[in-house]
């Protein structure tokens, strides 16, 4: 497939076949581990459990073919499709017309077992003037989850964070899609800590006219680990605004990260204003990070539609400039890479989200 608007799409698992490892797709790493790992017929399954909702706006669960479940999110993988018909019910979450939730709705899911999987689906609902902010705490211990997420964004103000934290030898992948209605804006965040195989695909469709979307994600890759993400943003309508932003910070000789960004400019989005953007911090010998942005435009009247990417290893002028005045090199290590992240964690803009959402255990990986 050449273009973003080539891929294919299907709820059952059989119609993508078994990954060979020469795909471009992002699930044919490792020999398809991520597929590989149980048999999605007839295999020995996890679960996924939902440890708590803190503060949740009209909360049920859907079956399969119960809408809105099914109205925004189309499996583009054979991940994505595994997940889908894994997950016998999914989270529905729906903010009703003009409703202000000023604390964040926190939601965490563990994946449970050793060498099992655990499949999950979340539908977020934002109706007209809604302002909701949605966290999700995902982790597991030597489990498989594959998780699906829907948003469908309506004249609101939604913001979703997905805070990942795992094990060093679990696999993770995970599909994020959204629908952004007219005069509705989204913002988007992944934070990843850990993990042997993690992979998370973002996608934004902004089908009408005048919404506003931000993508932003901050993964870690530590020894031994690889994180992959394909973050699309599809506009088809006039006037819209997409946001593109991944900082990572990545620590160990294996550490690796891919990072694909597609923007694909519909013939009908005049006026788009869009940019995407990728920044690595290599912060060991032997870590690496490989960044493909991709622009697709098929229309000249645009605002405007650009693309970056830069990859660099750790400043030691930096590191000695803060040593020279007292502070000890691993505190100075530390406060280099926050510079670096600083920005990111600016626009998340909830101060209590260390303190609720993320796992009290400590990690196994250093952070």
């Amino acid at each position: 497939m050449q273009t973003r608007s080539e891929r294919p799409h299907s709820f059952d698992p059989d119609d993508f076949g078994t990954p060979t490892g020469r795909e471009v797709k992002l699930e044919a790493h490792a020999g398809g581990r991520a597929h590989a790992a149980v048999p999605h017929r007839g295999g020995r399954g996890g679960r996924a459990v939902l440890l708590h909702v803190r503060r949740a706006v009209r909360r049920r669960t859907l079956t399969a073919g119960t809408a809105p479940r099914g109205e925004v999110f189309l499996a583009e993988d054979i991940t994505a499709a595994v997940a889908w018909q894994g997950a016998s019910e999914a989270l529905h979450i729906r903010i009703p017309r003009e409703e202000e939730v000023a604390a964040p709705i926190f939601v965490s899911l563990t994946g449970t077992g050793a060498d099992r999987r655990a499949d999950a689906h979340i539908v977020i609902e934002a109706l007209e003037h809604s302002s909701p902010r949605w966290c999700c705490s995902t982790r597991a211990r030597r489990s498989t989850p594959r998780t699906s997420r829907s948003s469908s964004v309506t004249g609101a103000k939604l913001t979703v964070v997905s805070v990942q934290q795992w094990d060093d030898d679990a696999v993770h992948a995970a599909a994020h899609q959204a629908r952004v209605a007219a005069d509705a804006t989204l913002k988007h965040f992944v934070v990843s800590f850990g993990g042997g195989v993690v992979r998370v695909n973002p996608s934004v469709e902004l089908a009408v006219p005048a919404p506003r979307a931000t993508c932003t994600g901050c993964p870690t890759p530590t020894p031994a680990s690889t994180w992959r993400a394909r973050c699309t943003c599809i506009t088809r309508a006039r006037t819209t605004t997409g946001d593109v932003l991944y900082k990572g910070a990545l620590q160990g000789e294996s550490a690796h990260s891919v990072w694909i960004g597609d923007v694909l400019i519909g013939a009908d989005a005049t006026g788009t204003d869009s940019y995407e953007a990728n920044r690595n911090l290599v912060l060991t010998e032997g870590a690496r990070a490989d960044s493909i942005p991709n622009l697709e435009i098929e229309t000249g009247d645009i605002v405007g539609a650009g693309h970056a990417s830069a990859t660099g290893r750790f400043d030691d002028e930096q590191l000695f400039y803060l040593q020279a005045r007292g502070i000890p090199e691993d505190e100075a290590r530390r406060l280099v890479v926050l510079g670096f992240l600083t920005d990111i964690v600016l626009r998340l803009g909830i101060p209590d989200l260390g303190r609720s959402c993320w796992p009290p255990s400590r990690p196994s990986s250093p952070r």
